[in-house]
């Protein structure tokens, strides 16, 4: 069947110069290709061109899940409160969940992932362990109320993407279904062209334990991971341990104070003492859950707070301000120190080691200590990785300096475990007869951000360059202008069509031959057929979008080459 699509007939609208708000290039090249256009902050209509790449991706996704033999379902988006509420996870989103009330006065949300509904699903369907394992999916559209939508489809409020939910009987049967998915994401981005490095990471609010990225690299990327260059490590920095050196404490000499006034911070200390940052001890105060929480890191470190956050969830943690130091004389602002400090939580990266010694705060304006050596003057009540991961950071398996890049998140899969089948109760009879609670895996990918990783990633000077897989058509035919080309041009795209190839033929009249070849760049078609100065010779020009190779050849041979 003839797959052709006249331009004159197609609602697209391309643009010259890129949008005011554009930061980066796929937001720019999908707004001004006519692939997208923005309703609002961080919510996009998908326009006839977009919305093929779109459903081009989602094709790869669903093939690929079905060869596991995973089952497509749809379920709904706006949800019920009370799976949630059973959860925790009402309150763990905070803000980025889109809450509503019905006309009644209940409570609903808009679905960010659907864990819950599916294990009621599965809760309902699966009695026995003769129904298991299952893999269901769905491709659908999720919402998050970020507060700054940013970068066009990168990071938006509305989003298409693939949620598919592994259920079983044994942590055995969890890992094979993982594995599966592991490997099933793998060919996905494959097929998808898409460049990826596979990384471990932290579940976050999903909970859960084994859980792993796949990252696209990319400028645009707003995820940070690191990589070993001379072995197979790669992480998100979130994820990212330390194992610190043994260190013998005994060799230094008591705690000493320090007259050392006007120096609340690190660097001033530093200046002062005339030693390196990284011989202090910094001492972050934050609120966990409104409780005052110490934080220890070496002095030429910073804090990650959303690493904190991880370790901590689903606690709140946020900065304290200075009205939390009223009615609290033990701590002095500026001059905090781990030993003496009463009432007060202390958790420490692991480079603060017993044994280890430090310039710190004396709890007392003005003064600080030496020689405050950890386990010996002071206690750690926890041990949590928390630095922010610097380029040349020891690699945990092979102490090589780690190297740091920019990704977009493309895809994250999870071993939950029986975190949502506890809340839920999901039993299954046993083959002994007994209930066997159920395990349960998690694997998302972002099919419209996968769009916008791909522009990132293949777009040129030019404008977009498609991988053949989830482009809008195959070839770009176009028809330089005189009625004898465009004749030309229509007849090259019906016999292509012809040939089950999915054809966009550039008929626009009154349009000049600069501006539809420009377009043709644009709109970024693995390969550009030109009926130009030859047609009348039956001769036509074939281009390679992403090569920029040319070849003029007979209509004949284009024809055949392209059905090759």
């Amino acid at each position: 069947m003839a797959q052709v699509q006249r331009m004159s007939r197609l609602m697209v609208k391309t643009l010259r110069d890129d949008p005011a708000d554009a930061e980066t290039l796929s937001h720019k090249l999908l707004v001004r290709a006519g692939y997208v256009r923005r309703n609002a902050a961080g919510i996009w209509s998908w326009l006839p061109l977009g919305k093929r790449v779109l459903e081009n991706v989602a094709r790869v996704v669903r093939e690929e899940m079905d060869a596991i033999g995973a089952q497509e379902v749809l379920l709904p988006a706006v949800l019920p409160k009370e799976p949630y509420e059973a959860t925790g996870r009402w309150e763990e989103y905070g803000a980025e969940l889109f809450r509503l009330k019905d006309r009644k006065g209940a409570d609903y949300l808009l679905g960010p992932t659907h864990e819950e509904i599916f294990t009621q699903l599965v809760k309902d369907q699966c009695t026995s362990y003769k129904d298991l394992p299952v893999i269901l999916y769905q491709i659908q559209t999720k919402y998050r109320d970020e507060a700054r939508p940013r970068s066009g489809i990168l990071r938006g409020r509305e989003f298409l993407m693939k949620d598919s939910y592994s259920f079983d009987t044994s942590d055995e049967g969890l890992a094979e279904s993982y594995a599966l998915h592991r490997e099933a994401y793998v060919k996905i981005f494959e097929r998808l062209g898409l460049q990826h490095k596979i990384v471990s990471a932290v579940s976050g609010a999903m909970g859960g334990s084994a859980s792993e990225e796949f990252l696209a690299p990319a400028a645009a990327g707003e995820d940070t991971f690191v990589y070993c260059p001379s072995c197979d490590y790669a992480a998100n920095t979130e994820a990212v341990t330390f194992v610190p050196a043994p260190a013998d404490g005994s060799e230094h000499g008591p705690v000493e104070e320090l007259d050392t006034p006007d120096t609340p911070t690190i660097e001033t200390l530093a200046e002062y003492l005339g030693v390196p940052a990284s011989a202090t001890l910094k001492n972050l105060l934050v609120k966990v859950d409104g409780e005052i929480v110490a934080v220890g890191v070496p002095g030429d470190r910073e804090v990650d707070l959303g690493k904190l956050g991880d370790h901590l969830a689903p606690a709140t943690v946020e900065l304290v301000t200075a009205d939390d130091f009223v009615g609290r004389p033990d701590l002095v602002r500026g001059y905090v120190g781990p030993q003496g400090l009463e009432k007060v939580r202390y958790i420490a990266d692991p480079r603060v080691a017993p044994g280890t010694a430090w310039i710190t705060g004396a709890n007392k304006h003005g003064f600080h200590a030496k020689n405050v050596v950890a386990g010996r003057d002071f206690e750690v009540d926890e041990y949590l990785d928390v630095v922010v991961v610097e380029e040349g950071d020891p690699c945990p398996k092979c102490s090589t300096g780690l190297k740091l890049d920019r990704a977009i998140e493309i895809g994250h899969i999870f071993q939950l475990g029986r975190k949502y089948a506890d809340a839920f109760q999901l039993d299954v009879l046993g083959q002994n007869g007994k209930p066997v609670r159920v395990t349960m895996g998690s694997y998302g990918i972002g099919v419209s951000r996968a769009v916008a990783a791909l522009a990132e990633q293949t777009a040129d000077e030019q404008g977009l360059c498609w991988p053949r897989e989830i482009a809008p058509a195959d070839v770009h035919v176009v028809a330089a202008g005189k009625a004898l080309q465009t004749e030309l041009a229509l007849d090259v795209a019906q016999q292509l069509g012809d040939a089950g190839l999915r054809v966009l033929v550039d008929d626009r009249a009154g349009v000049s031959p600069g501006v539809k070849f420009t377009d043709a760049e644009l709109i970024g078609v693995p390969k550009i057929l030109v009926a130009g100065r030859r047609a009348g010779e039956g001769v036509v020009e074939l281009k390679d979008r992403r090569t920029g190779e040319r070849e003029e050849l007979p209509v004949a041979e284009a024809v055949a080459r392209l059905r090759a």
